[in-house]
Formats: C-alpha cells, structure tokens, sequence
C-alpha cells in the first residue's frame, strides 16, 4: 500500500513539473495571442536565421500576425528603421553616436558573436596570423605557396560597406586596413560561405555561427575561431548583434524584442550558433 501511494506522489509530481514546463512556453507566445498586425524587419544577414524562427513561432501562435524579413547589411536595416521604413533594424555592430541621435535609436543586443576566417576544406593553409591577414586582404601576399599552401593565386572575398559584419572584421581582423581592389563581393554571409565552398584558392570571413563542415575555419594568431573560443574571450574578432527600434518600441514590436530575451528566445539564438546574453 506504502509502495502505491508512494508511485501516485511521484507520478503528480512529474505532471505538475510537465505543466509548469508547458505554461512556461506557452507563457512565452501567449502575449502574442490578442494582437495582430505586421512586423517588418531588416538588416543584418547574420540575424536572418533567428529572426525567421521567432516569426514561424509567433505567427504559428497567431496567424493574424505578419512578419517580413529582409537582409541588407547592418547600414541598411539602421537607415531603415530610421526613417521609418521598417520597426526593426538588425546591426551586427552597435549604432554610432551620430546614428543613435539622428534616428533616436534604441538598441537591443541580444547575441554575442564572433567574425571567422574561412577557406576551403581542402586548402592545407589552416592558420595564419594577424599580419599575414592584414598582407592578403591588403593584396601584399597573393599567393598560396607563400603561406605553405598551393601555389595558386589567393581568391580575396570580402562584403560591402554596409555590413557590419565586414566592419568588425575590417576593425579588429585589418586594424582598419585597406582592401585590395581585386576582391570579390559578396552579399551576405550565406553568399560568403558559399562562395568559398566553391573556391579552393578562396579565403574571405563571416560570422562564427555560420561556420560549418561545407568551409574550413582559419586559425588567428593561433585562435580558431569557434563560440567556446569567443565565449572566453579567447577570440577577439567577436561583436554583439543588435536589434534597434526608433525611439522606445511599443505593441507588436516591443513584444518581438522581449521574445528573443525570453528562456525561449535565448535558445533560439544559441541553436542558430550564437551565444545568449541571458
């Protein structure tokens, strides 16, 4: 009899520690529930895959809800949410003085992320140091052979000026060196990566989270460039990621931002590869 009352306790123990999970989550989306309208969104590539998987949850919630989202670069999502075109501008770097005062921002950093070398699995050219980067992306060294690889021109990718993943590199990679003209552009760290995969002699950076077995990650200074590696500061090239609204964001926006803080939302950002805030 003991034995029975004891497996009852125990089985209503488990249902209350299930239930709380639940309203937990359920706790989470349910400010969503009463509203409708839409949400745009753009900016930052790098933000893209987090961005989209809150939106599927939320309007799974609540299809009355629409969410759209667009990348550009971190330039044009604050120039956007600026003047008004979007609720949402991501940044994969923090808004300059000047910017947070001309568009009255305010920003949000709900990520920590690194930016890495990449080049293609089969390069033998596996680490480099910061002024062995600085002579490639310049045009100084421009061949393989001379850093112990292949003797084959090195193929310079990098992103335009209005990414912020490019101003971190250029920052903290480049010590704000020069690019050489010869470089190829790529629009964002999807294209980045994928023109790598596809280039044996290419080399070009992009954020840590997008790192995977199609690229082969480039030590720096002798640091792979890995989220545990950023995560202990190990790895310098590193940024937050930024969600920033004009003035103090109300209704279905305030609602978006407070989402990615969320238990729910933190791990959204962590399985995307990047590292939480909270």
């Amino acid at each position: 009899m003991k034995r029975k009352y004891i497996l009852i306790a125990l089985s209503m123990t488990i249902c209350l520690i299930i239930g709380a999970g639940m309203s937990l989550q359920a706790g989470e989306l349910d400010s969503f529930r009463d509203e409708k309208g839409t949400l745009k969104i753009a900016g930052g590539t790098a933000h893209i895959p987090v961005m989209q998987e809150a939106a599927k949850k939320i309007m799974e919630v609540n299809p009355d809800i629409q969410i759209t989202i667009a990348g550009g670069g971190s330039g044009v999502g604050i120039k956007q949410v600026g003047e008004g075109l979007v609720q949402i501008g991501n940044s994969g770097r923090k808004p300059t003085d000047e910017e947070i005062t001309r568009y009255n921002l305010t920003i949000f950093q709900w990520a920590i992320d690194g930016v890495g070398i990449i080049n293609h699995p089969d390069n033998k050219v596996k680490k480099l140091t910061k002024a062995q980067v600085i002579d490639i992306f310049s045009g100084k060294i421009d061949n393989w052979k001379l850093l112990g690889g292949a003797d084959k021109g090195i193929n310079v990718y990098t992103r335009d000026e209005a990414s912020g993943t490019r101003e971190v590199f250029w920052e903290k990679a480049l010590d704000k060196g020069a690019i050489t003209p010869k470089a190829n552009f790529v629009a964002s760290n999807g294209a980045m990566k994928s023109a790598i995969a596809k280039d044996p002699y290419g080399i070009g950076y992009v954020s840590v989270g997008h790192i995977d077995e199609t690229v082969a990650p480039v030590a720096f200074d002798g640091v792979l460039p890995t989220l545990d590696n950023v995560k202990q500061g190990k790895y310098t090239v590193s940024r937050g990621l930024y969600s920033n609204t004009k003035g103090q964001p109300s209704g279905l926006t305030k609602k978006f931002i407070d989402y990615l803080f969320t238990p729910e939302g933190q791990k959204i950002v962590e399985s995307n590869g990047f590292i939480p805030v909270k």
